[in-house]
């Protein structure tokens, strides 16, 4: 990734990581204590460990050791996006990594999650940034350079963690093809991750509230169980 695009990138992260903030509170109906609603494991409450460097950037670090061959066994290394919790397995086909320049690694299960992990870790580059190739053929779709991709955006396909979907696609003429079977625009990685942030707010509203809902449902749950 050229030093040119590594400086325009941090720049746009810079100026859009806090963009539509203010207003994510919401109407959200509170968990049933500290923790945190992670899909395939519902809720997951805190253990009230501290780690060294909460409260600073720190905290914000890559847990992974430095990886410097992420793609090998990649799946099995990051099986869970560390931001949602969702499987990358089984969201393949919009899961992203990025290979910061020390070698520290973030699979993210979208460009969502990406952009997350990119504004949290301003002071490291990246080095690679790959997405999956929604147009290639099999089960598990291969990863390929963002830099070397067409994004569509917007399309009637849909998106992971976002209202918004943004599929990356290796060729181009395969992207033009979905577009004109799912509609959206075509653009590069640069600006499906600038959408990405400028549709922060409302894609964390809707996902608050989905989550909120499903915490709702597991407590009515077991209410009924216990006979309540």
């Amino acid at each position: 990734m050229c030093e040119e695009k590594k400086i325009d990138r941090r720049g746009m992260l810079k100026l859009l990581a806090v963009a539509g903030l203010g207003s994510l509170a919401g109407p959200v109906v509170a968990g049933p204590g500290v923790g945190a609603m992670v899909p395939g494991k519902g809720w997951v409450k805190s253990s009230g460990e501290q780690c060294q460097g909460d409260g600073t950037p720190l905290q914000f670090i890559p847990k992974t050791a430095p990886d410097g061959n992420p793609l090998e066994n990649e799946l099995e290394k990051y099986p869970a996006c560390p931001y949602c919790g969702m499987n990358r397995t089984q969201w393949n086909h919009s899961r992203h990594l990025v290979q910061y320049d020390d070698d520290l690694v973030d699979g993210t299960c979208s460009i969502h999650c990406l952009a997350i992990s990119l504004s949290l870790n301003l002071d490291r580059g990246p080095k690679a940034i790959y997405a999956a190739d929604f147009g290639a053929a099999g089960k598990v779709k291969p990863l390929v350079k963002v830099d070397e991709a067409t994004y569509l955006i917007g399309s009637k396909l849909k998106g992971t963690m976002t209202a918004n979907s943004k599929m990356a696609f290796a060729s181009a003429e395969t992207a033009k093809a979905a577009q004109a079977e799912q509609g959206g625009e075509l653009a590069s990685f640069d600006e499906g991750l600038k959408a990405a942030y400028l549709g922060m707010a409302q894609d964390t509203m809707m996902i608050r509230k989905r989550r909120a809902e499903m915490v709702k449902k597991m407590q009515m749950m077991k209410m009924k169980k216990s006979g309540g």
